[in-house]
């Protein structure tokens, strides 16, 4: 599942790409928020509506709030009654823009370097949108807003790394249905991106690599 991503837009790369009308909330300005790494819990770059307009805000990655167990990142059962309730709701929807996002292999992978073996990150671009948007819900509680990426089947690209889903890419002719459309409407976008137009990339090993004095990427 995905719980690690990139986004290398800039606001108002965003806000000309996805949002048009600007900022909805006043824009972060303290150092601890990194708009590029997504990790859950983490501070990210969303596009929502409100009062008919749509436009840029920064929300937390889990919908639940710290409330549960573990952040929840990524929802796939929408006719589960917490996850219907948001997605009839337009209100309730947004856009998570991306550059790229990670998936770990499936096995530990031995370097040949003498130290056990690891799991490495598959990263995972739209080759026909450097920029994209993940379909996603949120919901506000108390001042602060948390959302969630919705996920689907696999593609043929993902399957081979997470065979059991991937996050659901919109295309940009979606993006208006994903946010005013129906119920049904929501349910229909809710399928795998094109594997061929998409690319992989990977194994890397950051930690390892930035431990060894080596390349990040």
């Amino acid at each position: 599942m995905c719980n690690r991503a990139r986004n290398s837009g800039e606001p108002e790369t965003l806000i000309a790409q996805f949002g048009g009308s600007g900022w909805l909330t006043e824009q972060p300005r303290d150092n601890r928020f990194d708009p590029v790494e997504l990790y859950p819990k983490s501070r990210a770059y969303v596009i929502r509506t409100a009062e008919g307009a749509r436009g840029l805000d920064v929300m937390q990655w889990d919908v639940t709030a710290g409330q549960a167990p573990w952040p929840m990142t990524n929802v796939r059962n929408l006719a589960l009654p917490q996850w219907k309730a948001l997605a009839e709701r337009p209100d309730n929807r947004c856009l998570i823009p991306l550059s790229e996002f990670c998936e770990w292999t499936p096995a530990p992978i031995d370097r040949g370097d003498g130290r056990k073996p690891i799991k490495g990150e598959m990263w995972f671009t739209v080759v026909d949108q450097p920029l994209f948007a993940v379909a996603g819900f949120w919901r506000a509680i108390g001042d602060a807003r948390y959302f969630t990426m919705v996920t689907c089947a696999p593609n043929a690209l993902v399957r081979p790394i997470h065979p059991k889903a991937m996050i659901t890419i919109l295309h940009p002719d979606d993006h208006a249905t994903w946010l005013e459309g129906s119920y049904a409407d929501v349910v229909a976008l809710q399928r795998p991106y094109a594997a061929a137009a998409m690319t992989v990339r990977g194994p890397v090993f950051p930690t390892r690599d930035r431990a060894g004095g080596g390349p990040v990427r």
